[in-house]
C-alpha cells in the first residue's frame, strides 16, 4: 500500500467479503484487523481475496489458541525432515501441521484439549533425541522482521536504480566535456549513435525492472477502479520513456533529431525509490513503542520441577512464551519476571517503571502480584504464573496501543476524501498544462527562445505536464494522520497514558468539563475506619464481627477497609487471641466471621443480608430510611460531625433497629489539588461526583477546590450527570476507576480509567491511566492538543506543498520570474514531501510531560 487510496481499497475488498463483520487497514503500519465468521469464511480466503486484487498479503497473528508456529533448529537433510514429519504425525492431538524449509518454521495447529503447546514442544525435543531444538516465533518478531525486509528490499531498488541511473546522468552532463569518451558516444552503430544505444539500454533496465512495482501497482489500483501515486509515478515515467524513443525513431526516419529524455525517466524514479526507502525507516521508528514494549517480555523462564506429591524436585529453562497458568517460576535479582502472578516465596523490590510509568520500586512479599516484563531488583522470587499469553497485562497494553495504531481519526476522513479524487484532478491538471502552453506556442504566445536546442513546442510542453504529474504527492496527506496518531499512542503509554484510538486522541484536545468520581480516584481509595460507635447493648467486638460478615463479600473500597479493621481489632485487640493467630490474617476470613445468606450489594446505598436468620443493613441513610428505620436525633448528629470533617458516616441496623455507625475517611491524594488547578489554568472546568453524601462531598471538594458537586448519586445516575454537562455541545472527560462508573465512562466523550481500577471500568474507558495518578489526566490532554497541532501542521505542509509546487511545476511562474522545474527535481520534491511529514510525526517522540509548576506558574528557587 502506497496511500490512502489503497487503504480505501483493501478495506471495501474486506467488507465486501461474506462473512467479514469488520475490517480496518493502516497505512503507516501496513496491518489489518478484521473480524470475521469462521463458519462463513477462513482465513486463507481472506488473505487470497487480497491478493486477488494484486495486493501482497500475509496472515500475521491470530486469536485462536490452537496453532503455534515454531523455529525449528537441527534440520540439515531430507532424513531429518522425514524424522520432524513421522514424529508429528504419530502426535496424539496433531491435527496439521507444515514446514516452510526456507524459514526453518513449523505451523502446527492442534487440539488444546488434547495437548499444550509445551507438552507439543517437549514432545517433539524428546522424540528427536535432542536432535531438533524448537523456539516460538512471537507474531510481533515477524512483523519485525518483515518491516526490516521491506526496508531491505526498497534499499536495493534505490542502490539498483541508483547504480544504472549514474552513468546515464554522466552521459548527459559530464562525458561531453571528455574529448575521447564523447567521440565514442558520438559513433553511430546502426540507426543511433552510442550514446543513445547506452541510454536506452540503462533506463530500460530502470523503468521496466527496477521500476516494475510501480506498473504493477498502477494496475492494481485501475482494476479496483481506483487512482493512486503509483499511477501518478508510471504515468509520468512512461510518458518521459516513450518520447524519447518516439524522437530517436522519428530522427531514424526523417533525419531531425529532437532531444531525448530517458535521464529523467531514470532519475524520477531514483529519487521516489530514495523517497519511499526514507519513509520505510521513518515508519519503522513510529511502531518503536510497540517494539519496545514486546522487548520488555524475557525470552525464557525458569520452571520450577515438581514431582508428584507438589515437591520440588529441580528447576529448568523454557520458552517465555510456553508458561502455563499454575506454573511456579524462579526469579533471580535482576532477572524480568516472566509472567503476571503472584509470589509465593521471598521478598523483594521490583521496578515497575516500564509499565506503569512509576519510577518508585515497589516492595514484594508472599501474596503480592507481580506484572510481566518488570525487573526484579533485590532477593529471589518464586512466582505462581496466573494469567499469561492475551492475558497477560504487558500484552493488553500492547494490544491497546496496537488496536489505538490501527483506528482512523476522525480528522482522517478528510484526508480519505481529498486521496480519492487527487490522482484524477492531477492528471486532468498535467493535460491542461500539454494543452495550454502547447496551443500557447503554437499561437505564439512567448517566445522561440524559451524552446529547449532543438526542440519544438511539443516538448516544451509535455516537460512541463510531465512534472505536474510527478510533483503531485497524495501519500503526504495519507500519512499526516495515521503516522502522528502511531507516534502520540507510542510515546502516551511511555508515560503510563494508553489511548484507545485515534478518535479519543481527537476528542481529547477539545475537553471542557473533566468530572471526577470521588472514592479511588481523588481520594487514595485506602479508606481506614476512624471511628466505630455502638448504641445498642451489644458488645464491641461482636459488632464489628457483625459488620464484617456483612461486607467481606462486597467489592467496595469501603467495605474492604470495615473488614479489614474488624479483623485487626479481632486478632490483635482480643486478648484471647494467641500469637499464632497472627498467622490467620494471611488466611481465609471465614474462620470467624458469620455465615451469611441472601446477600445483596445495593449500589449507592450499600448491603443488604440475612445472618442467623435476621436481617442486617449496611450503608448509608437512604438504605435505613427506605427500610422504615427513623434516625434518632442524636445519631444524626453525630454523623453530621463526622461528615463535616469530610469522613464517611456509614449507619449498621440488626434486625430492623439501629445498633452503631462507623466512621470511614478516605485520604484524598497529595496531587488532587495542584490537577484541579493545573486544569483551571488549562481552560479546563472541573466537577465531582460521587454516591457520598452532600457534607462529605462538599468537605472533599472544597479541600481540593471544585465548586461544581453533585452526590449521592447512583451509578447510573453519574451517566446522567455527565449527559447533563455534554448539553451544550462540551466535550466531557469523566475519570473514575470502580465498577460503578463504567456507566459515567461509556456516556463520557472521554472515558479515563485510573489504572489500579477495575478490568470493568478500564473496559468501559478511552484512556487508562496506569499509574494511578491524577497529573495523568493533565498529561493525557496535552498528548491529545500536542498531537493535533502536530496532525494540522502536517496537513498544512502536505496541502501547502501540493498547492504551491503543482503551479510551479506547471510554469506559471516560468514567464515572470524564468522558475522552470525539470520532472526530475519535480520527482525529487514528491519523494521528499512524504518524507517530510512523516518526520514531523516523529518530532512528537521528544514529548515531555508538562511540569505543573510551569502549568501553575509556580516560581520554584
Amino acid at each position: 500500500m502506497t496511500c490512502a487510496t489503497c487503504v480505501n481499497s483493501v478495506e471495501g475488498i474486506l467488507r465486501n467479503l461474506p462473512g467479514v463483520k469488520k475490517a480496518v487497514v493502516a497505512l503507516a503500519t501496513s496491518l489489518g484487523e478484521v473480524e470475521y465468521d469462521p463458519l462463513v469464511i477462513s482465513k486463507d480466503e481472506i488473505v487470497n481475496a487480497i491478493e486477488d486484487a494484486g495486493f501482497e498479503a500475509s496472515l500475521v497473528q491470530s486469536s485462536e489458541q490452537d496453532k503455534i508456529i515454531l523455529g525449528v533448529a537441527g534440520m540439515y537433510n531430507e532424513m531429518d525432515g522425514q524424522l520432524l514429519e513421522g514424529i508429528l504425525s504419530h502426535f496424539k492431538g496433531v491435527r496439521q501441521f507444515c514446514f516452510d524449509k526456507t524459514s526453518r518454521e513449523l505451523e502446527v495447529l492442534f487440539d488444546p484439549e488434547i495437548v499444550s503447546s509445551r507438552s507439543l514442544v517437549d514432545g517433539i525435543e524428546g522424540q528427536s533425541n535432542g536432535k531438533f531444538k524448537l523456539h516460538v516465533t512471537s507474531p510481533y518478531a515477524r512483523m519485525t522482521s518483515k518491516d526490516v525486509e521491506e526496508a531491505s528490499n526498497m534499499f536495493w531498488l534505490f542502490a539498483s536504480s541508483l547504480f544504472l541511473s549514474i552513468p546515464v546522468f554522466l552521459i548527459r552532463v559530464v562525458c561531453p566535456h571528455i574529448p575521447l569518451v564523447y567521440s565514442f558516444l558520438l559513433w553511430r552503430c546502426g540507426p543511433f549513435q552510442m550514446e543513445d544505444w547506452l541510454k536506452w539500454a540503462l533506463v530500460s533496465l530502470v523503468q521496466f525492472v527496477v521500476g516494475k512495482r510501480f506498473y504493477i501497482a498502477a494496475a492494481r489500483a485501475l482494476r479496483n477502479g481506483s487512482t493512486n501515486m503509483d499511477v501518478l509515478v508510471a504515468l509520468g515515467t512512461s510518458a518521459s520513456y516513450l518520447y524519447s524513443i518516439c524522437a530517436l525513431l522519428y530522427g531514424a526516419v526523417t533525419g531531425f533529431w529532437s532531444p531525448t529524455y530517458f535521464e529523467t525517466s531514470a532519475m524520477l524514479i531514483t529519487f521516489v525509490l530514495f523517497g519511499k526507502y526514507l519513509e520505510c525507516l521513518a515508519k519503522g521508528k513510529t511502531s518503536d513503542a510497540i517494539k519496545k514494549l514486546v522487548e520488555l517480555a524475557p525470552a525464557t523462564a525458569v520452571l520450577l520441577v515438581k514431582d508428584k506429591v507438589g515437591r520440588f524436585v529441580g528447576e529448568r529453562e523454557i520458552d517465555a512464551l510456553l508458561i502455563q497458568p499454575g506454573d511456579t517460576l524462579k526469579v533471580l535479582p535482576g532477572a524480568k519476571v516472566p509472567a503476571d502472578g503472584v509470589v509465593v516465596w521471598g521478598s523483594s523490590y521490583v521496578n515497575e517503571g516500564m509499565v506503569t510509568g512509576e519510577s518508585v520500586p515497589v516492595s514484594k512479599e508472599v501474596n503480592s502480584s507481580v506484572i510481566g516484563g518488570t525487573i526484579n531488583l533485590h532477593g529471589a522470587l518464586h512466582i505462581q504464573a496466573t494469567k499469561v499469553g492475551g492475558d497477560a497485562v504487558l500484552s493488553q497494553i500492547i494490544s491497546l496501543v496496537e488496536t489505538a495504531q490501527m483506528s482512523k481519526a476522525p480528522i482522517q476522513k478528510f484526508a480519505d476524501f481529498v486521496a480519492s479524487i487527487f490522482v484524477p484532478t492531477v492528471v486532468v491538471m498535467s493535460l491542461l498544462t500539454l494543452m495550454g502552453w502547447y496551443i500557447s506556442g503554437a499561437l505564439g504566445a512567448y517566445p522561440e527562445q524559451w524552446l529547449p536546442e532543438n526542440g519544438n513546442h511539443f516538448i516544451f510542453a509535455l516537460m512541463f505536464s510531465i512534472s505536474v504529474v510527478v510533483i503531485a504527492c497524495p501519500c503526504a496527506l495519507g500519512l499526516a494522520t495515521p503516522t502522528a496518531v502511531m507516534v502520540a499512542t507510542g510515546v502516551g503509554a511511555n508515560n503510563g497514558v494508553l489511548i484507545k484510538g485515534g478518535d479519543a486522541l481527537e476528542r481529547a484536545q477539545k475537553i471542557k468539563y473533566v468530572i471526577f468520581d470521588k472514592t479511588g480516584t481523588l481520594t487514595q481509595g485506602k479508606a481506614t475506619v476512624t471511628t466505630a460507635k455502638v448504641f445498642a447493648g451489644m458488645d464491641r467486638g461482636e459488632f464489628l464481627r457483625l459488620v464484617a460478615s456483612a461486607e467481606v463479600s462486597s467489592e467496595h473500597p469501603l467495605a474492604k477497609a470495615i473488614v479489614e479493621y474488624a479483623r485487626h481489632f479481632h486478632f490483635f485487640d482480643e486478648c484471647t487471641e494467641t500469637k499464632d493467630a497472627e498467622n490467620n490474617i494471611k488466611e481465609s476470613t471465614s474462620g470467624w466471621l458469620f455465615d451469611v445468606s441472601e446477600f445483596y450489594a445495593l449500589p449507592g446505598r450499600g448491603v443488604n443480608c440475612f445472618i442467623n436468620g435476621k436481617r442486617v443493613l449496611v450503608g448509608n441513610r437512604k438504605l435505613i430510611t427506605e427500610n422504615g428505620m427513623a434516625i434518632p436525633t442524636d445519631v444524626e448528629s453525630f454523623i453530621v460531625d463526622m461528615e463535616e470533617s469530610a469522613k464517611t458516616g456509614i449507619l449498621v441496623a440488626y434486625d430492623n433497629s439501629l445498633i452503631g455507625v462507623l466512621g470511614v475517611a478516605d485520604p484524598l491524594k497529595r496531587e488532587a489539588a495542584v490537577v484541579v488547578e493545573g486544569l483551571g489554568k488549562m481552560g479546563v472546568g472541573t466537577a465531582m461526583v460521587t454516591g457520598d453524601n452532600w457534607r462529605t462531598a462538599r468537605a472533599v471538594a472544597k479541600e481540593v477546590g471544585i465548586r461544581d458537586v453533585r452526590a449521592e448519586v447512583m451509578p447510573a445516575g453519574k451517566a446522567d450527570v455527565v449527559r447533563s454537562f455534554q448539553k451544550d455541545g462540551s466535550i466531557v472527560a469523566m475519570v473514575g476507576d470502580g465498577i460503578n462508573d463504567s456507566p459515567a465512562l461509556a456516556a463520557a466523550d472521554v472515558g479515563m480509567a485510573i489504572g489500579a481500577g477495575t478490568d470493568i471500568a478500564i473496559e468501559a474507558a478511552d484512556y487508562v491511566l496506569m499509574r494511578n495518578n491524577l497529573e495523568d489526566v493533565i498529561t493525557a490532554i496535552d498528548i491529545s492538543r500536542k498531537t493535533f497541532s502536530r496532525i494540522r501542521l502536517n496537513y498544512v505542509f502536505a496541502m501547502g506543498y501540493n498547492v504551491v509546487a503543482i503551479p510551479i511545476a506547471a510554469g506559471v511562474f516560468y514567464p515572470s520570474l524564468g522558475i522552470k522545474l525539470p520532472p526530475w527535481a519535480a520527482g525529487a520534491c514528491m519523494a521528499l514531501s512524504s518524507v517530510s511529514v512523516v518526520c514531523s510525526s516523529l518530532l512528537l517522540r521528544r514529548y515531555k510531560k508538562p511540569r505543573l509548576t510551569t502549568i501553575l506558574e509556580i516560581t520554584v528557587e
